[in-house]
């Protein structure tokens, strides 16, 4: 996933004025308490940081993706 999908499915997922204040003010505690912009611009992998945001928000798994996404592979490293 590039941070170009993330932006996209944040948007999908969560409206535009909801995700970007997701993403910006939810600390993430996953990620050590840090936001999603926090994480990305860390070099945190945008699906790990999508992952976690999703988790932490409670989206299922039909819903993560959005309507035309399939779910790119994980990264090699973990969080």
């Amino acid at each position: 996933m590039q941070e170009r999908e993330f932006w996209e499915l944040l948007e999908e997922v969560f409206g535009r004025s909801y995700g970007r204040s997701l993403s910006h003010d939810l600390a993430l505690s996953s990620l050590d308490s840090r936001t999603a912009v926090e994480a990305l611009d860390d070099g945190v992998e945008p699906r790990v940081v999508w992952n976690v945001l999703c988790d932490q928000m409670d989206v299922p798994d039909s819903r993560r993706w959005g309507r035309d996404h399939n779910a790119p592979p994980m990264p090699a490293t973990t969080w």
